[in-house]
């Protein structure tokens, strides 16, 4: 089972925030292959940008994937996109690519706290 993880998510598992994190999250971030979609890298480094984050995204990446295995997804830009074109529901290109990069690799779970995503992707865990 695969299972990718949202901006939101991968900030906490960085920040050793496990609290934050719901338990039937947590079991699969323990269960799972982890994978991120490199939008949610981009995400990371804007954040780190308007100051709202101490650590670019590089050195989170880094972190995650020495600690907990998380691997970044190779899927194609272009199959991306295609399936983000059906993603109406949100104007936010972050959550619209990160929902499109699980939906595109055969409706995986996206581990996510965000409740807007939870409501339009059937495949959120929290």
């Amino acid at each position: 089972m695969i299972a990718y993880l949202d901006t939101n998510v991968v900030v906490w598992l960085a920040q050793g925030s496990l609290d934050r994190i719901s338990q039937k999250a947590q079991q699969h971030l323990n269960e799972a292959e982890l994978l991120l979609s490199p939008m949610v890298l981009l995400e990371l480094e804007y954040l780190f940008e308007v100051k709202r984050l101490r650590i670019g995204a590089r050195d989170i990446f880094l972190k995650i994937e020495h600690e907990l295995g998380v691997r970044r997804c190779d899927f194609t830009f272009s199959s991306i996109v295609s399936a983000a074109l059906d993603e109406k529901w949100t104007r936010d290109p972050f959550d619209r690519m990160i929902v499109a990069h699980a939906k595109a690799n055969g409706f995986a779970n996206l581990i996510s706290a965000d409740e807007e995503i939870s409501q339009h992707y059937p495949r959120t865990i929290w």
